[in-house]
């Protein structure tokens, strides 16, 4: 891959990464409830999915999903009602408690990473069109000569800037928290998160696999 062709790729690739979907909402509701060093932990999840995805994607595997409406269909009804089923949890979830100050005498709450991170993987795993993404976007910038190591290197370089947008999504959680200060004004950001991901859910359902 010539240089010019990966300089054209990283700002491509980032307008994808930092577009505003259900795994980013995710960053934001846990950059606001546990702040951002939890909300990119967590995130590591995600960065599990998208690697399978790139790994399946390289392989020829992404063509299954466009060619077969079965396989499409199933992922796709699988992540909408995971997506829906995550809305509905956010939707009738508590506000979550203040962060305590530095001299505060109790310790703040702290998350469970690892059921934050199943969330993030199950999001990203259940997107159909995300893989599809691979199978269209990265072809047009590898190298036919040098194909393995120049996937490779849009694979780590997507993957690198996913850990950007994350961390960025994440202070925006962050910076909603300062400005909630808790209480009611969380118990309202629950309920805006669970409508837009019951949102993204319902748009999921509604897609459909390219060219049919």
């Amino acid at each position: 891959m010539d240089v010019s062709s990966y300089l054209l790729f990283l700002p491509a690739c980032f307008a994808l990464n930092m577009a505003f979907g259900p795994n980013n909402l995710l960053s934001v509701g846990n950059g606001a409830r546990w702040g951002v060093g939890p909300a990119v932990r967590a995130a590591l999840g995600r960065l599990l999915a998208f690697a399978l995805m790139i790994a399946v994607a390289g392989v020829g595997m992404g063509a299954l999903l466009a060619t077969s409406a079965l396989a499409f269909n199933t992922v796709k009804w699988l992540g909408a009602a995971y997506l829906v089923w995550l809305g509905i949890k956010l939707l009738r979830a508590p506000a979550p408690p203040l962060v305590a100050a530095p001299d505060a005498p109790e310790a703040p709450q702290t998350p469970d990473l690892r059921a934050l991170a199943r969330q993030e993987f199950g999001v990203a795993i259940g997107n159909p069109k995300a893989i599809l993404i691979f199978t269209a976007f990265f072809p047009q910038f590898v190298a036919p000569d040098a194909y393995a190591l120049s996937y490779l290197l849009l694979g780590l370089s997507f993957l690198a800037l996913e850990l950007v947008a994350i961390a960025l999504y994440a202070l925006l959680g962050a910076r909603v928290r300062r400005l909630a200060r808790g209480g009611p004004a969380m118990r309202w950001f629950n309920r805006a998160s669970g409508g837009m991901m019951i949102g993204f859910g319902l748009l999921l359902a509604a897609t459909r696999r390219p060219g049919a």
